[in-house]
């Protein structure tokens, strides 16, 4: 036997006992598991492969659901995940006090941002969510509504308009809710909308937000790839157009943002007040640094925008569908409207019981973020639903299986805006469409604002719309896409108005 030959075989037999050794560790690894012992596919124990391939194509949401029905409230989803559809453990979860503090996932998802949603330090997120919770008050909303009422008012004549020029009477409400939703929260925020509604289409920030979803689930999926490429010259191919888009929405929030800091500078009367400038124009301790305003600007852009059209989008195609098929939820909506002024605002809608039933119906039904909430146990461990899960572990509970919970919703997957009329403590507790604990959705209430005046000026106005057929629509067109957020497969909604 030649020389090379018996290196070639030393390194063949290397070879194997390496492979051999590596297959030893994780067969070890994955029995002596402090998850072990938590129902879930055979596989879990080793990979989270599965899960992310998921991910990859907006469907873990789902895939985590059919685990649920499969091995029950409590699944083991990866190696150091689980994820919890019991609504005790969910409430125990985000319990303002438990320090069950954000996974890391958060920062892989926005790698380029330090913001209100990915901020994982509590003390650090305590701080910044102080400084930024009054203006997104009930109470400090007050002061935006003329301007939330003239971008809902546009997005209705906008819409008919567009219907009347259409042979069918038809309209796509998928763009014009985004319009709507950017266009408030960009004017919010930056002190200056998209414009987005005055010209009937899609500004390139906004175009560049809409692949943030799918770019995010490439982020989570790969994250020290994501960082190793946002430092090349010349990113790797998968990563080239996320970096780009980046990029492009920082510059613009950047660029926005002085513009508004310089007109505040030049005549504090002449900027329209933001939900931000008082914490760049105060001075002191109180003041944020230019980099936090932009990137908690651009966090509310892509939080406030996707997720208020999605939920429109969704809350106006179930009720059109309804009503075809015989169902009386528009007549309903349209009765307990019916005693509102011509020029109404969101204070008359707030008494409107039904309609606020409409809405949450949806937000069950449809979540806009119907993903899990990753956490991190905290030391010491901690005990849910029965089963004790170590520290440094992560946990979730994801509002699509807690929304889908029979127990707590009978026939859970019809749309039923009346079960909402004698809600019991079991549906509230399972109820989280905007999060929990200290980390819920910091803008709820302007969430909420949007989408009652949207759905009652909507149907006010379009009070026979139905869902259209045209250019061959169909409710496949709205099966959910499901990243971190909710979005229609077709990425449209056609409606015909008149």
């Amino acid at each position: 036997m030649d020389v090379f030959q018996q290196l070639a075989e030393s390194k063949l037999y290397a070879g194997g006992a390496i492979v051999f050794l590596a297959l030893f560790v994780v067969a070890v690894t994955g029995l002596n598991d402090p998850l072990a012992h938590i129902p879930g596919p055979w596989y879990a124990r080793w990979t989270g492969l599965v899960a992310a391939l998921n991910a990859l194509r907006g469907r873990k949401p789902g895939y985590i659901e059919t685990l649920h029905r499969k091995y029950g409230p409590v699944v083991r989803v990866a190696p150091g995940e689980v994820d919890f559809s019991s609504p005790e453990a969910a409430q125990e979860i985000h319990r303002i006090k438990n320090g069950f503090r954000k996974a890391n996932w958060y920062r892989n998802l926005t790698p380029m941002l330090t913001n209100i949603v990915n901020l994982v330090d509590i003390e650090a997120h305590r701080r910044l969510r102080r400084l930024l919770s009054a203006p997104l008050s009930e109470t400090g909303l007050k002061s935006f509504m003329s301007q939330i009422d003239r971008k809902v008012d546009m997005a209705m004549s906008g819409m008919a308009a567009e219907a009347r020029e259409n042979p069918n009477n038809t309209v796509d409400v998928y763009k014009w809710f985004i319009f709507m939703a950017a266009d408030v929260i960009g004017e919010l925020s930056f002190g200056e909308s998209f414009r987005m509604l005055e010209h009937g289409k899609m500004n390139q920030y906004v175009a560049d937000m809409q692949s943030v979803a799918a770019a995010g689930a490439v982020r989570v999926t790969f994250p020290t790839l994501t960082r190793l490429s946002m430092r090349l010259p010349f990113p790797l191919p998968l990563f080239q157009k996320p970096k780009q888009t980046a990029l492009a929405m920082r510059s613009y929030a950047t660029q926005s943002l002085a513009r508004h800091r310089s007109l505040a500078a030049a005549n504090a009367d002449a900027a329209p007040p933001t939900l931000l400038s008082k914490l760049y124009l105060a001075g002191g301790a109180d003041e944020l640094t230019p980099d936090e305003v932009r990137d908690n600007a651009q966090a509310y852009i892509v939080a406030g925008s996707d997720t208020t059209s999605n939920t429109l989008t969704y809350l106006v195609w179930s009720i059109c569908r309804d009503a075809e098929r015989g169902g009386n939820i528009r007549e309903r909506l349209l009765a307990s409207l019916a005693h509102l002024p011509p020029d109404f605002g969101d204070e008359d809608l707030r008494g409107v019981a039904y309609l606020e039933h409409v809405v949450d119906e949806t937000l069950r039904l449809y979540p806009a973020v119907p993903a899990p909430l990753p956490r991190v146990v905290p030391p010491g461990g901690a005990e849910l639903a029965g089963y004790l899960v170590p520290e440094g572990y992560v946990v979730s509970a994801q509002a699509r299986s807690l929304h889908l919970n029979p127990e707590a919703f009978p026939e859970p997957e019809r749309f039923a805006p009346e079960r909402w009329e004698h809600a019991t403590k079991a549906m509230r507790d399972s109820f989280m469409p905007f999060g929990g604990g200290s980390r819920i959705c910091i803008g709820l209430h302007l969430a909420r604002i949007e989408l009652r005046l949207a759905t009652a000026r909507f149907f006010r106005a379009f009070p026979n719309a139905t869902v259209s057929t045209a250019s061959g629509m169909s409710d496949a067109d709205m099966v959910p896409e499901e990243y971190f957020l909710i979005v229609p497969k077709g990425h449209r909604c056609l409606i015909k108005l008149f």
